[in-house]
């Protein structure tokens, strides 16, 4: 009896660090959620959009603040100067040829953004989905080199996007390699896969990413970040319905 306790204790004593080191599926989500967001930031970037008709590029700038701030304005000859302007509760369009400003609610938010696999709901998604998911830790998968821990959420409130995520998140830099996500009943809606990631002082950031709508056929959107830069000053009026129209 002595030696099998011993034993026991031998085993637990080796496990131990392990044991006390193991995350669970909320802690990964929240550490994946702190990756994303930054003081600010400020980017120039593209969206190639393709499709059965072919492949169109609109450009754009690009700013941030926190987790529920930012700012998108379309700099390419078709779509210049409209602005998409996300505050904390709220999702603002301008279209400067008809000095409009559109707030953007209900079936409104699922429309494409630009014909693009991205719709403006997927920009009210907040940050902090362990607030607004349960978690579930599947178990592990390798990514295309990288060890992942998978994790499927279910939403407990209905003010996000999508009922349903599926994610991969890297468990060295918590970087979500990959996502899918559904409805309630478990249909396929969207796909998101990393395809280049940047070192910002041992931070990886997402620089290139592929969106593909589930919902459409032979479609996918590229989004590419140029010039990125973090953690910069950026003038309090840059988030702003005053702003906006300027």
């Amino acid at each position: 009896m002595k030696n099998r306790l011993l034993i026991v204790m031998t085993i637990l004593t080796v496990l131990a660090p392990s044991l006390l080191s193991a995350l669970t599926g909320e802690e990964i989500v929240r550490k994946a959620d702190d990756m994303q967001i930054f003081e600010t930031s400020e980017a120039t970037g593209e969206m190639i959009i393709k499709d059965r008709f072919g492949t169109k590029v609109s450009t754009f700038n690009s700013w941030s603040r926190g987790s529920e701030e930012s700012l998108i304005e379309f700099t390419s000859r078709a779509e210049r100067g409209q602005k998409v302007l996300r505050t904390e509760d709220e999702l603002y369009l301008f279209y400067p040829d008809a000095e409009e400003l559109i707030r953007m609610q209900g079936s409104m938010l699922r429309q494409s953004m630009l014909g693009s696999d991205v719709s403006y709901e997927d920009m009210t998604g907040g940050k902090d989905r362990v607030s607004q998911y349960d978690v579930e830790l599947l178990g592990e998968e390798n990514v295309k080199g990288h060890d992942c821990y998978v994790l499927m959420m279910t939403a407990n409130v209905r003010t996000v996007p999508y009922p349903k995520e599926k994610v991969w998140i890297d468990k060295e830099t918590f970087l979500g390699w990959k996502a899918e996500y559904y409805t309630k009943s478990g249909r396929l809606l969207k796909e998101i896969e990393i395809l280049k990631v940047e070192d910002f002082d041992g931070r990886l950031v997402a620089t290139e990413t592929r969106i593909s709508d589930k919902m459409k056929t032979d479609t996918e959107t590229i989004m590419i970040l140029h010039d990125l830069k973090i953690d910069i000053p950026i003038d309090d009026n840059m988030f702003s319905l005053e702003e906006l129209s300027w």
